[in-house]
């Protein structure tokens, strides 16, 4: 299904530069509180001459209801042809790490359905100091009351007939979660707890909790900023925005879990970033533009960034 997008893209945000990426990366990934604006056409319809089963049809339906400025990220985001590529149907049991404002969330809770559940899951309580800057005490003491907060959001979110809501954060996933979830959703997610590795074995654990979460054969789902590989493993680890395709896919299988396929449905060739850039330069973040308006406009023809879509599954 293609979605045209007709008008400008993103507002920048302000305030924001490439030595404050970790706080552009916080409103960007964790909040998810970008205002943007767009003329936004309807999507085109992608039954004409074939038959479609009914749950893309209710994805389509789902899809088409969304704000304008939700829909204005469709040509970046992909949500149908993503969610498809991962497997995720009505009736699923589906974990959704760091789901912010909920972009993808109010998607999920209609198309999950009544007989589906929707976990949030944020990043471990003690990886959100080694942010720095934005991780005030204040920000610090809200992760704390994090998952109540976000399940009371979510509940506003849903409709009649939508999932349920949990969550959760890392560090605490609860014994009855375990062996549970048919699907865990990792979208522009993974490369923080790589970057803080180091410093707590935040992506080591992470992984180990996907393990324990999902059912035998159920399925990992991840969409990441991707970085060239000709560029160092250093400025790939994650500080950036960026990783290897190859890193990603060789931590996910130490840890045991299996590549299913990969897909360059979320891929953008024209993001070709030198080791000096950092991912948030781009829509909707334009963090580094400031005033100069030719960079501004030179990143938005660039668009949002090149991103790998890689599909791993737990073994049965």
């Amino acid at each position: 299904m293609k979605y045209l997008m007709l008008g400008a893209a993103a507002l920048a945000l302000t305030a924001c530069a490439a030595e404050n990426k970790e706080a552009e990366a916080a409103v960007e990934e964790a909040a998810e509180t970008v205002v943007e604006t767009a003329e936004v056409a309807a999507p085109e319809p992608a039954t004409s001459g074939i038959t479609v089963a009914p749950k893309e049809r209710q994805l389509e339906l789902i899809l088409a209801a969304q704000p304008a400025e939700v829909q204005a990220r469709y040509d970046a985001r992909n949500p149908y042809e993503t969610l498809l590529f991962f497997g995720i149907e009505p009736g699923m049991s589906v974990a959704e790490v760091l789901p912010g404002g909920g972009w993808y969330s109010k998607i999920l809770l209609p198309y999950l359905g009544e007989n589906g559940t929707l976990h949030g899951v944020d990043y471990d309580i003690e990886m959100w100091p080694l942010f720095g800057g934005f991780a005030t005490e204040e920000f610090l003491e809200g992760r704390k009351t994090w998952a109540e907060t976000w399940v009371a959001d979510a509940e506003g979110w849903r409709e009649q007939g939508s999932a349920k809501v949990n969550a959760f954060t890392m560090g605490t996933v609860p014994e009855a979660a375990a062996g549970t979830v048919d699907a865990v959703l990792m979208i522009r997610a993974y490369h923080h707890f790589n970057r803080f590795e180091d410093q707590g074995g935040f992506a080591t654990s992470a992984l180990e909790q996907v393990m324990t979460l999902l059912k035998p054969g159920g399925i990992v789902g991840v969409v990441q900023h991707r970085g060239p590989e000709e560029n160092s493993d250093e400025w790939a680890k994650g500080d950036n925005g960026y990783m290897k395709q190859s890193e990603v896919i060789a931590d996910f299988e130490a840890a045991g879990f299996e590549l299913v396929e990969a897909s360059e449905i979320n891929a953008n060739p024209k993001d070709q970033p030198t080791e000096e850039e950092v991912v948030w330069r781009l829509p909707p973040s334009l963090g580094t533009s400031g005033e100069d308006e030719a960079l501004r406009a030179q990143m938005i023809e660039i668009g949002e960034s090149d991103r790998m879509t890689l599909k791993f599954r737990k073994p049965a």
